[in-house]
């Protein structure tokens, strides 16, 4: 799958999930569970309840997602 064949999203961080998974909600009201991406963990990016983030996720399943980036 190319790059722009992805949907990219904001939501806020609602609930963490046991297994490095979030529960996240966006700005449609939809929520989805997501989990960091490579770069935010090489990094060591702590997410935490409340926190704005932008998610990818792909057109075939639309009710996981990846976390790319923490808004400040």
């Amino acid at each position: 799958m190319t790059k722009n064949q992805l949907i990219e999203l904001e939501g806020v961080v609602t609930k963490i999930i046991p297994g490095g998974k979030y529960l996240v909600e966006l700005e449609n009201k939809m929520e989805v569970v997501a989990h960091p991406n490579g770069r935010m963990r090489m990094n060591k990016i702590n997410v935490i309840v409340n926190d704005r983030v932008t998610i990818e996720m792909t057109p075939y399943d639309l009710t996981k997602g990846r976390l790319t980036y923490r808004h400040k």
